[in-house]
């Protein structure tokens, strides 16, 4: 199980723009944020799910514990 707990979609989204990523798109149900390399896509949920952002943390090129520090 990851070390993250699930946190609110804005909570998330502010601690990957503290990682260097801006939002580009924002759809019905998810957004996506990018550092101009990689590309992510963020669900708005509340809380989002712990395993996504855990996923999303290493498609950012984060550890859980460097994402836990944004947070």
């Amino acid at each position: 199980m990851p070390k993250i707990l699930g946190v609110p979609y804005r909570r998330a989204v502010a601690a990957f723009r503290k990682a260097g990523f801006e939002v580009v798109h924002r759809g019905g149900k998810h957004t996506a944020m990018s550092n101009g390399e990689i590309l992510i896509t963020i669900p708005r949920h509340n809380p989002v799910d712990q395993f996504i952002l855990a996923a999303c943390a290493r498609q950012a090129g984060l550890t859980i514990e460097e994402f836990r520090k944004l947070l």
